[in-house]
């Protein structure tokens, strides 16, 4: 494998790969769209490559990953990002897309096996920004308990605000039922892990509080974090730390004392630089665990 220098990178493949086993949120009679981005490293000493799969965080798109990207491709890995369904700005928002977390993993596991009908896969990594920190976190075992998340829909429990959909849970109600929100709760807690993910790298990760310390505890596979010393959105203690503290090969440190949430996805950032130092430290990580 090269090593991990910068590049220019190029344009990725797009498709939309629709998920039979689960509905469209706006087309109850059609599959579920996932919408992928596929970047092939340059070049490759060897097939299959080691694979990395990518998670937005929440309202934000798997095309705008770049600064991830860009170090994984340029380090020889072949790349694929994701729009998580309902819960991307390129098709729009739904209510469940941000409230019905446990579905993300859920996403990127249906692409890995539409991958490996496909083509042979290498090594699997996995890699995820805010919510998408808690996407590949449950991939790797990691689990959301129930009880948690029926407080936080019911409103037991604080949500915290989420500027790309205020009025969320609102409109969750507005569309479906009690019942329905019931019954989708009642699979929340559900094992969402995969095992072709041999290792995962989560920046500013979410929803730490809401998972179960048994679940962290059990993950097998090492897990790198990177996170904002001055995040108001994702903070530490609440969402960080638990994975920090429980995952037995959890390993991680401040991105800066500074770095807020936002640095990571604004046009204009503090740091401009942060962000290329963290999908180094990625490119690294999965370097040292895939190759």
């Amino acid at each position: 494998m090269p090593g991990v220098p910068n590049g220019e990178l190029s344009r990725p493949r797009i498709r939309v790969l629709r998920d039979a086993s689960r509905r469209d949120l706006r087309e109850p009679s059609r599959p579920r769209p996932i919408r992928v981005y596929e970047w092939e490293p340059q070049s490759a000493a060897a097939m299959p490559v080691p694979l990395i799969v990518v998670s937005h965080g929440t309202g934000g798109s798997g095309g705008d990953m770049n600064w991830l990207v860009e170090p994984l491709v340029a380090a020889g890995f072949r790349v694929i990002a994701v729009d998580h369904h309902g819960n991307n700005y390129v098709d729009g928002y739904e209510p469940e897309g941000f409230l019905f977390v446990w579905d993300r993993p859920k996403d990127l596991s249906f692409v890995l096996d539409v991958l490996a009908d496909q083509q042979p896969c290498g090594r699997v990594g996995a890699a995820g920004f805010s919510v998408g920190g808690y996407t590949v976190g449950a991939l790797a075992g990691a689990r959301l308990d129930p009880q948690a998340v029926a407080a936080v829909l019911t409103g037991q429990a604080r949500l915290p605000p989420i500027p790309e959909f205020p009025g969320v849970l609102a409109a969750l109600r507005q569309k479906i039922s009690e019942e329905v929100i019931s019954e989708a709760v009642r699979t929340a807690g559900a094992d969402m892990s995969d095992s072709r993910v041999r290792a995962a790298f989560q920046v500013a990760p979410g929803i730490g509080s809401l998972l179960t310390q048994q679940s962290l505890r059990t993950v097998p596979i090492p897990v790198e974090i990177r996170w904002g010393g001055a995040d108001t959105i994702m903070t530490f203690e609440e969402n960080v730390k638990p994975y920090l503290e429980y995952i037995p090969a959890c390993r991680g440190r401040s991105a800066g004392p500074k770095v807020r949430h936002e640095d990571f996805f604004e046009a204009e950032p503090d740091d401009p630089a942060m962000r290329s130092r963290v999908g180094q430290d990625a490119a690294r990580f999965f370097l040292k665990h895939l190759t």
